[in-house]
């Protein structure tokens, strides 16, 4: 018997624009997008997917967008609806999460050798790869879970799943775009978040982009077999197989057990995702952007339009319906996922930046804060060479040279470039905020070289601060040390001076 339809169900995590939370289906959270805030769950992973689940059903039910210029018209005019409404009541008997023939995203006919506890599905539950992440539920008596709850955690298993290498059926490895650097422009609305991430497809593409729920599922035999094939679109991107699962209902309702193993295997391994930041191998080509330990923010150029076209196509496109209704540009994008070691999941992120409003100009965006991140690299260098002037100084006392290995044990356990960095984060993200279309971008560097200058002296002070003044080695170790500060702190100070000259100048023309 059919039953929990995700159309009409409350199963969607919202934050309403009243502050409210409120969860509602498919067709709800779609009809009354303007209503919504952010959909907002503890997962990351579950909310990304789920943006992408709503972001494939508007390219089915809306036949587009297939160009720049359609895409403009709804963000003026507003989401279809009745379009959105005929076509969830067209393919309403494949959203069913139990039913005979087509329980939604599963495999009817898959009877594994043995039934897993539904924790299988959720990384924060999962015992297999995420063992030192989360507080765990017994996975032997896990209890049973919500519909709703397994409904998410289905969803994020298919966008997120990373190669265990075991399975009942065929080895197929890892959702195409598992570790990667998600990026969602965030709107004033959610319905303003949806339309500005529908990225344009060509029309033959769109035609045949089909999602999931509109695919008949994989026959076992095929899945034994090794199921293969290339990603159409980005609709069949957005809800790809990456694993066979069938769920199995508790008596007493929700989910206790289910079927879990291998899907899909993706062959299109050059195909690009509109939501990932991509950078330039030169051995491997064209690789994603991925969260890595020493933060996003570091590498914040790389989710920014240029030529190259390497950066997330969302973000372009949020830029393109914006350019003529400022007042809609998004405030800030939203960039999520998770960071895996061979099929073990490090950690996941949810990080939210300001998107530069200057994007909307002509200016090179993208090169002027690549700039900036540069500019702190190069003063955090020569931080480390100072670090690691003193460290060999310190372990030599003078009687011989110490082991490369000790030296960077010492330097990594000083504590002057964690605190450098940090500061330096947080005043990026005020950096980000002063790029609007009136700021001169020289004022920015000129006041981001004050804030570096100011973080770099301040960092080696309090490891000066730190050093015994009664340990004479250890003093000569840090006189000699700082000859690498002091010669960056020079040269940032030239750079400053040659600004607020310009500057001066200007205003006295002014």
């Amino acid at each position: 018997m059919s039953r929990y339809n995700l159309i009409d169900e409350p199963w969607i995590p919202l934050r309403l624009l009243t502050g409210e939370r409120a969860e509602w289906g498919i067709r709800d959270t779609l009809v009354r997008a303007a209503e919504v805030a952010v959909i907002e769950d503890p997962s990351p992973l579950v909310v990304a997917s789920l943006h992408r689940l709503l972001l494939a059903v508007l390219y089915r039910a809306l036949e587009g967008p297939a160009d720049i210029n359609q895409a403009k018209a709804w963000f003026r005019s507003g989401i279809p609806v009745e379009k959105v409404e005929a076509y969830l009541e067209r393919w309403r008997d494949r959203f069913w999460l139990f039913d005979e023939r087509y329980p939604f995203a599963q495999i009817p006919t898959f009877e594994p050798r043995i039934w897993r506890a539904w924790t299988a599905l959720a990384a924060e539950h999962n015992a297999d790869n995420a063992k030192v992440l989360f507080d765990h539920i017994d996975v032997e008596l896990p209890g049973v879970a919500t519909e709703g709850a397994t409904a998410r955690w289905l969803l994020a298993t298919q966008t997120f799943s990373v190669s265990a290498g075991k399975s009942e059926l065929s080895h197929t490895g890892t959702a195409p775009s598992a570790t990667a650097a998600m990026v969602l422009p965030l709107g004033r609305n959610l319905h303003d978040t949806l339309l500005l991430a529908l990225v344009p497809q060509n029309r033959e593409i769109l035609a045949s982009d089909l999602p999931l729920w509109e695919r008949p599922p994989e026959s076992l035999n095929s899945l034994k077999s090794g199921a293969e094939r290339g990603i159409v679109g980005y609709a069949d991107r957005y809800t790809w197989r990456t694993r066979s699962v069938r769920l199995q209902a508790h008596d007493n309702g929700g989910i206790e057990k289910l079927a879990f193993a291998s899907g899909v295997d993706n062959m299109s391994i050059d195909s690009l995702d509109p939501m990932l930041g991509y950078r330039i191998d030169d051995k491997k080509g064209r690789l994603p952007i991925q969260f890595r330990a020493r933060g996003l923010w570091r590498d914040f150029d790389s989710l920014l339009p240029d030529n190259e076209k390497l950066a997330p196509a969302v973000i372009e496109h949020a830029a393109a319906l914006t350019r003529t209704q400022r007042e809609r540009f998004p405030q800030s994008v939203m960039v999520l996922g998770q960071a895996n070691n061979k099929a073990k999941i490090e950690y996941w992120r949810m990080e939210r930046y300001t998107l530069p409003q200057a994007l909307l100009g002509d200016r090179s965006i993208r090169t002027e804060i690549r700039q900036l991140l540069s500019d702190a690299e190069d003063a955090q260098t020569a931080l480390w060479r100072a670090c690691k002037s003193y460290a060999r100084d310190i372990l030599s006392r003078g009687e011989r040279e110490p082991d490369g290995k000790d030296i960077s044990k010492f330097v990594e356990q000083m504590p002057a470039t964690p605190w450098y960095w940090s500061q330096l984060e947080a005043a990026f993200h005020d950096v980000l905020r002063s790029y609007t279309l009136e700021r001169d971008p020289n004022d920015i560097r000129c006041d981001w070289l004050i804030t570096i200058r100011n973080t770099l002296r301040a960092a080696w002070v309090q490891h000066s601060t730190s050093v015994s003044t009664g340990d004479a080695w250890a003093i000569r170790a840090l006189v000699k040390a700082e000859r690498a500060i002091n010669r960056k702190l020079g040269e940032l100070n030239e750079e400053i001076q040659k600004y607020q000259t310009h500057r001066k100048s200007q205003e006295e023309k002014a």
